[in-house]
C-alpha cells in the first residue's frame, strides 16, 4: 500500500452481487479491480454464492461474495471508488432491487458507526440477510459488526435462507 497519508489502515468489507452478463465472471473482474483502488489492499475474498433475489423477484439468481480490502481511503472516498467500480461493468438503477450487473456494497468500515446523508455503517439490511453473513463468516467469523453482533451468531440465524455456495476462494 502506498500513499502520502501515513495512517493506519482500516478494515473495509465489502459486499459484491450481481445477476446479468456472467455474474460470476463479473465478481472475479471486481475482485481484481478492488485490489487497484489506491492506498488499498485485497486482504481476502470468499467463496462466490447463489442466492434468490429479495424484493423484486422476477429476475434471475445472483452470485454474491465478500472481499476484505486494507485500505486508507476515507469512508465516502471508498463509497465512491465503489460506485465507480460499478459504473464500469455498466451498472444501472432502474428500480430498487432492479437486475444489475454488479453491485458494491461498503459493509463495515472498521468499528466506525455512521449516519451520513450518502452512507450509513455499518450497513443497515446487512445483519438479516444470508447473501451478506455466509460469505462475510466465511473470512471473518469472529468479527463484531458495531450495533449488530457477531457475525457468525447473525449468520446462524439467517440459516433458512436459501444459499448455494459455488466455489472456494480465489485468494
Amino acid at each position: 500500500m502506498s500513499g502520502a497519508n501515513d495512517a493506519l489502515p482500516h478494515q473495509a468489507y465489502i459486499g459484491l452481487g450481481g445477476n446479468l452478463d456472467d455474474p460470476a465472471a463479473r465478481i472475479r473482474r471486481a475482485f481484481s479491480a478492488l485490489a487497484r483502488l489506491p492506498e488499498t489492499r485485497l486482504a481476502a475474498t470468499s467463496s462466490l454464492y447463489r442466492t434468490a433475489p429479495v424484493g423484486y423477484l422476477d429476475q434471475p439468481d445472483f452470485v454474491n461474495a465478500v472481499a476484505v480490502l486494507e485500505t486508507r481511503l476515507a469512508p465516502l472516498a471508498l463509497l465512491d471508488a465503489l460506485l465507480g467500480l460499478e459504473l464500469d461493468a455498466g451498472r444501472e438503477r432502474a428500480f430498487r432491487n432492479a437486475p444489475r450487473t454488479l453491485d458494491l456494497d461498503l459493509l463495515v468500515y472498521g468499528d466506525l458507526q455512521l449516519d451520513h446523508p450518502r452512507l450509513v455503517l455499518p450497513h443497515p439490511r446487512m445483519g438479516s440477510r444470508a447473501f451478506v453473513l455466509e460469505p462475510l463468516a466465511e473470512v471473518a467469523p469472529e468479527l463484531v459488526i458495531p450495533g449488530l453482533g457477531k457475525v457468525r451468531e447473525l449468520a446462524i440465524a439467517c440459516a433458512g435462507q436459501a444459499i448455494e455456495r459455488m466455489t472456494e476462494p480465489a485468494a
